[in-house]
């Protein structure tokens, strides 16, 4: 088989951690600071107001069961499997240090038999030096990545989309992650109002060139409950379709670093919460448009890196 011409994740963990991995979500209840008030309310405006990230903390015990209940749904699966541990809802390094540790300490059971990796998704601009800590201590024992959320590599556009961070947070986060030997996922939304085509370009120019290990990309997607379903409502924002964003995802790609390990292409929503787009294209046919659109222009990732 013809090797493809980006690094997905799939062989990739195959390759470091000598099995099948899959992860399991943890929604430890955690919130934002344009959520409960320290810069804004209601979140980002494709955020969905009614989520999960309340601020309603999870219990210990509670964490405890949904890490239970998701390695036994992956063992139904595989009967060795290896997990990665996804804190995902929200910014979950947005507490206090003891807070931090409980919600890291379900875990301990796990570690060195099913969970071979803790991923804690957060932003750039709620990780304080003994989050950072905490990360670091738990890394001495089990690979740990930390997930920001980068989305855009345009202040102007981050503050219309109500993120109220800045690159230059984005850009020191990572810096003071690596320092700490943490590993980074970037992430980026393709398609965000008034970034352009362009703007998929420059966050991948951002993104290789903080140097993080890893890249999750989706399309710009119009969920129930959020903001941006009334501005779509209103005609305020247009999505891209299926061929105008597999194209701009090549021109992402080809600005990667070769290395970089891709974690996602595409987004993930059921219909029945999604306004637009209405394409339901499955990420595997994502995945082969994309390697055909850049075997046609005859490049791969990391063509146009600076």
């Amino acid at each position: 088989m013809e090797p493809l011409p980006f690094r997905p994740l799939r062989p990739y963990l195959r390759e470091r951690f000598g099995r099948e991995v899959h992860r399991v979500a943890l929604d430890a209840g955690s919130t934002c600071p344009n959520r409960d008030g320290a810069k804004g309310f209601g979140g980002c405006v494709y955020c969905d107001v009614e989520g999960s990230g309340t601020g309603a903390l999870r219990t210990g015990a509670e964490l405890a069961e949904q890490l239970e209940r998701g390695i036994a749904r992956v063992a139904r699966r595989d009967p060795d499997p290896g997990v990665i541990a996804y804190f995902q809802s929200y910014s979950n390094t947005y507490v206090e240090r003891r807070r931090l540790e409980e919600v890291l300490g379900v875990v301990e059971p796990y570690l060195g038999t099913r969970v071979v990796c803790v991923s804690v998704a957060t932003r750039p601009d709620t990780l304080p030096p003994e989050a950072l800590e905490v990360l670091a201590k738990l890394n001495e024992r089990v690979p740990v990545w930390l997930e920001l959320g980068l989305e855009a590599a345009d202040d102007r556009v981050l503050e219309d989309i109500r993120r109220f961070h800045t690159v230059q947070d984005f850009r020191d986060a990572a810096a003071r992650a690596h320092a700490a030997g943490l590993e980074v996922i970037g992430h980026a939304i393709l398609g965000l109002p008034g970034d352009g085509r362009e703007g998929a370009r420059r966050s991948a120019r951002l993104l290789a060139e903080t140097g993080v290990a890893g890249v999750k990309v989706h399309n710009l997607m119009v969920l129930r409950r959020t903001q941006l379903e009334h501005w779509h409502r209103e005609g305020r924002v247009d999505v891209l379709d299926c061929e105008t964003y597999v194209d701009w995802l090549a021109d992402f790609v080809e600005r990667l670093a070769p290395e970089q390990v891709l974690h996602r292409l595409t987004g993930d929503a059921p219909l029945e919460e999604r306004i637009a787009p209405r394409w339901d294209v499955h990420k595997s046919e994502v995945r082969e448009r994309l390697s055909a659109e850049l075997a046609r222009r005859g490049t791969r990732q990391g063509s146009r890196a600076d």
